[in-house]
């Protein structure tokens, strides 16, 4: 049984409230002999063999695998400095753009879709920076759990997990952000338990608290979700500054000098991080791409090439104008038609459908006229102004913006908005006063910066823009309808984005040129709005998340005559389920014992108060990246709950260690070895052979499906959910 005399983590009184760490210097039962050769050793070991499994066949498919296709094209768009849309912040994507770059690739490549051949275009080099950044993800637990715990024996478990499972190898072969992601959690997590272990305010503290603030800001800027292990670090922050607080030597002063330090590096540095990758993202991103439609019309002016670049438009919008009006919603699209009526009982009336649409068209084209004259070619230019009745009429297909007290297609709550009429005559359903926000009587309104609502005169609704998608008769475009409660959301806000008329003079549009900060905070809106509104595709397959820890179903990769599928090892993950349930019948018991005034020996009282330090934090950071997902809205899918999965390996590899060692204890003499060493055995062993068996499912199967006796996984579908 091993003996944690001295370990960095068994600090007692006064040095635990002082801060103070001493160095390990401690002999384990486990292999023998000083630790810190065999710390050394298996790191080596797990160090190589993370690298030769990640990058073992690694070139194959030579085609493009799932996400790929997505992640591929934001690398194009780097290297090409055009713009476009993203729901996740861009330091993954930009890091991939970068290792394409180096390794010859120059964003020519479409990556059109999965199963396409990348022919003789370098994609080599940003499939190997995803599988060096899974490669670091096995050491990284190695080395967390040996800051939580100093046991060799629970470090080298929970690495040879992350190591054998099949899911954690398959995303870190292929041009994903997940693996990305993995590396700042695993780095955030292992730093902020090494700098906790080191003496306050000497240079190795500094450094390590630090970097930890580096890698946390590195991990919101690959994905949101980075958010979790921020939230784990800063419940850990919370706690060493509450047993500060409880040790009455430290002066006001000197609590104020503690929450400052971890302020400026827990909180400073990842804002620090955070925003200069948007710096460098707009930077990288200057020219005009298929993105511009989801931002404002000020954001798109700041895009060489938009139309809106440089743009020498009518300072203000007259009748006559042909017009573009763009929804102020966060990610609002632009007020749009095309020939097709709504279908038979959608909307009482069939007539023509008005959506919102975010790329643009001649179909995104209004003429605006005066409600109650026609029009004069003669007549002098004059402004639309502030209270006038209008109506707009659709340039391409000749019909008026028009609604009715009919119920709208999705939200039945609202009314319905129609293209309606003949060569632009209607009737007075058509007919929509203009109203400025915080706008004056006699108010011109000006292209871009004016916001307005546009109320219809008959109804008292205002037109407004949903992030609600129509179905496929309604291209998937956004839902217009009419709505009749008070809304002061950007929903029922319109600007004009294009304006044209031949009797007004141009002007420069510099005028509404944004700053960053306003470009920032967009994006973050945009992104955010997007991010909630993702919905799954037709034949998509996707999950919920119950399904994830029982390794319920898997995600094709790649299909035809090279077959890769994301499935997590089952041992891995049915053993993990295990653990994730003995920890807290662990931890009742002990409190139940403690109450019951029973009493440890000093070293069980050592060991189990480690046991719960280290296998405590990794049960909330589990929890912290897993549990979340049951509040969210939008579509989800099996590879979300791997950054959850490395904190359920690391607890499985404490609790393995903690449980075998505590019954080996009950034995005498020799027996207490031979149990103990003859356990770990056979959980390694079936580790290993586990993955020896699937692991097929991320290194590519070639001929029968796992149903024919010829298939290299004939009798390994254990559940009918499993497609391979």
């Amino acid at each position: 049984m091993e003996t944690t005399e001295d370990s960095p983590n068994t600090v007692t009184g006064e040095k635990r409230k002082r801060g103070l760490r001493k160095k390990p210097v401690l002999k384990q039962y486990f292999l023998g002999g000083d630790s810190s050769i065999w710390y050394y050793c298996l790191l080596a070991v797990f160090t190589v063999a993370s690298l030769w499994t990640r990058l073992y066949n690694l070139s194959e498919p030579t085609h493009i695998a799932w996400d790929e296709t997505h992640f591929g094209k934001h690398a194009s768009w780097y290297i090409q400095g055009s713009f476009f849309f993203d729901v996740h912040p861009p330091l993954g994507k930009m890091l991939i753009a970068f290792s394409g770059y180096v390794s010859g690739y120059n964003g020519s490549f479409e990556f059109k879709e999965p199963g396409v051949s990348y022919e003789d275009y370098p994609y080599y080099g940003m499939r190997l920076l995803c599988a060096i950044c899974g490669f670091f993800v096995v050491p990284l637990g190695y080395l967390c759990v040996w800051e939580l715990t100093s046991s060799l024996a629970a470090s080298s478990i929970a690495a040879l997990l992350i190591l054998c499972d099949t899911g954690t190898l398959t995303l870190s072969q292929y041009i994903l952000l997940d693996p990305i992601l993995l590396c700042f959690v695993m780095w955030a997590s292992f730093t902020t338990f090494k700098f906790f272990n080191c003496q306050m305010y000497d240079i190795e503290w500094w450094a390590w608290m630090s970097l930890a603030g580096f890698s946390l800001g590195c991990a919101f800027s690959v994905k949101w979700v980075g958010l979790f292990v921020i939230a784990l670090v800063g419940l850990r922050t919370i706690r060493d500054l509450w047993d500060l607080l409880g040790d009455l030597r430290n002066t006001k002063r000197r609590m104020v000098e503690h929450f400052f330090a971890r302020a400026l590096c827990l909180i400073g540095i990842p804002l620090y991080v955070y925003v200069s990758v948007f710096i460098v993202h707009f930077a990288a991103l200057r020219h005009s791409g298929n993105g511009d439609g989801f931002f404002s019309s000020s954001f798109q002016s700041s895009l060489v090439g938009n139309e809106l670049y440089e743009l020498q438009v009518p300072e203000h919008v007259a009748y006559g104008a042909v017009i573009t009006l763009k929804n102020h919603r966060g990610g609002g699209g632009l007020l749009h038609s095309h020939p097709s009526l709504y279908p038979e009982g959608e909307g009482a009336i069939q007539q023509q459908q008005i959506t919102a649409y975010s790329h643009k068209d001649e179909n995104n084209k209004w003429l605006i006229k005066k409600a109650s004259e026609g029009m004069n070619a003669s007549a002098p230019a004059e402004f639309v102004l502030n209270g006038d009745e209008v109506r707009l009429e659709h340039l391409l297909t000749h019909r008026n913006l028009h609604s009715h007290q009919e119920k709208a297609p999705m939200t039945k709550t609202h009314f319905q908005v129609t293209g309606y009429g003949q060569d632009g005559m209607g009737d007075t359903n058509d007919i929509w006063v203009v109203e400025i926000q915080n706008g004056q009587e006699g108010d011109k309104i000006k292209t871009v910066t004016s916001l307005f609502k546009l109320r219809h005169k008959n109804v008292g609704c205002y037109l407004h823009s949903h992030s609600t998608q129509l179905p496929k008769w309604g291209f998937e475009q956004l839902e217009v309808t009419c709505n009749p409660f008070n809304d002061f959301s950007g929903n029922v806000l319109w600007n004009v984005e294009g304006n044209a008329h031949d009797k007004l003079p141009n002007v420069e549009g510099d005028f509404f040129k944004p700053s960053f900060i306003s470009k920032f905070f967009e994006s973050h809106i945009v992104m955010a709005e997007s991010n909630n509104n993702m919905k799954p595709k037709e034949g998509e397959v996707t999950s919920r998340p119950w399904h994830w820890p029982i390794n319920y179903q898997g995600q094709h990769f790649s299909g035809g005559g090279y077959r890769v599928y994301l499935l997590g090892n089952p041992i891995v993950f049915w053993g993990n389920i295990v653990f994730l349930v003995v920890y807290p019948v662990i931890l009742v018991l002990d409190i139940l014992v403690r109450q019951r005034g029973i009493q440890y020996d000093a070293a069980f009282k050592s060991q189990i108060d480690r046991y719960h330090y280290g296998a405590g934090w990794m049960f909330i950071g589990w929890a912290l990246h897993y549990i979340p997902f049951y509040m969210m809205g939008r579509v989800l899918y099996f590879h979300h709950y791997f950054p959850a999965l490395m904190f359920s390996c690391m607890l499985s590899g404490i609790t393995i260690n903690f449980v075998i060692t505590f019954f080996a204890s009950l034995l005498n003499g020799i027996a207490k070895s031979v149990v103990y060493h003859f356990s770990l055995g056979i959980i390694i062993s079936t580790i290993i052979g586990s993955f020896y068996l699937f692991m097929p499912l991320a290194y590519g199967m070639l001929g029968a499906k796992s149903h024919s006796v010829d298939s290299e996984m004939y009798g390994l579908k254990w559940l009918d959910t499993w497609d391979f």
